[in-house]
Parts: structure tokens; sequence; C-alpha cells
């Protein structure tokens, strides 16, 4: 079985179309995560990409749409390992929005983070570490 971060990797770059057309991939990131109603690709995906790949890899997953389904999936961690989930928060720390994504690395005070729907796309991008709310172990 491939493991979380090899999936993840083989999406990078897959991003949104601009405009009326929707990029056929990242509508399978809803449609295979349970959620076909989904009407375009500007839709926000960051957990659709999340239980996409953590269902390929064979683990839990929320099924959901909001990044704050994965509050409490898993065990909390203060020592993420690559492939870890990653949880920010969104707006301000209160606020029911959120973002998830696949832990890379920590560096100063900046966690890169693996993830869909950054700049509209899968890719590799830093965070400050002010925005965690936890790591978590699936």
């Amino acid at each position: 079985m491939n493991s979380v971060i090899e999936i993840a990797l083989s999406q990078y770059g897959v991003q949104e179309f601009a405009g009326c057309k929707h990029n056929p991939v990242v509508m399978k990131y809803f449609s295979e995560s349970g959620h076909d109603w989904v009407p375009n690709d500007e839709t926000p995906w960051c957990s659709a990409f999340a239980n996409w790949v953590m269902k390929k890899a064979g683990k839990r997953t929320t099924n959901k749409l909001n990044a704050r389904s994965w509050e409490k999936l898993g065990v909390e961690t203060t020592v993420p390992e690559v492939g870890d989930i990653v949880f920010l928060w969104r707006k301000s720390i209160d606020s029911p929005y959120g973002y998830v994504g696949f832990f890379i690395k920590e560096e100063g005070d900046r966690i890169y983070v693996l993830g869909g729907n950054q700049s509209n796309s899968v890719c590799i991008k830093p965070y400050l570490k002010s925005r965690l709310l936890s790591y978590r172990k699936i």
C-alpha cells in the first residue's frame, strides 16, 4: 500500500481551472469522498483532497468538506512526522474556518504543508507556526 505522502505527492501540481470549466481531477477528490453534488472546483477543497488521499492510503477519514472536521480525528502529537495531518486555523483562531494538509517539515517559524487548494493547487506551502491548531497522527 502506498504511503499517505506518496499518494499526496502523486497529485502535485493539480490545480483548479479558471473560468467555467472545472478540473476533473479536483472534482474526483469531491466525488470519491462522497460529495458528488459539489458543482465546481472553486469550492474549497483542502478537506476533500485530504479525505481522498487518506482513503487511497487505507486510513481513516472524516468524509466531510470542512477542515475543522479533522480537529478530533486521530491522536494529537507535538512531534509530527512526514505525512501527519496539519490542522491550521483560518481567518481567526476562533473562527469555524480551518485548513488541513500533510506535514512536510518545520523550519524556523514556518510549517511546510503539502495540501490541496493551496493557491488553488496541490503544492507545498509554508505557514506560520502561530496558525497551528494541532498535528494529528491517523
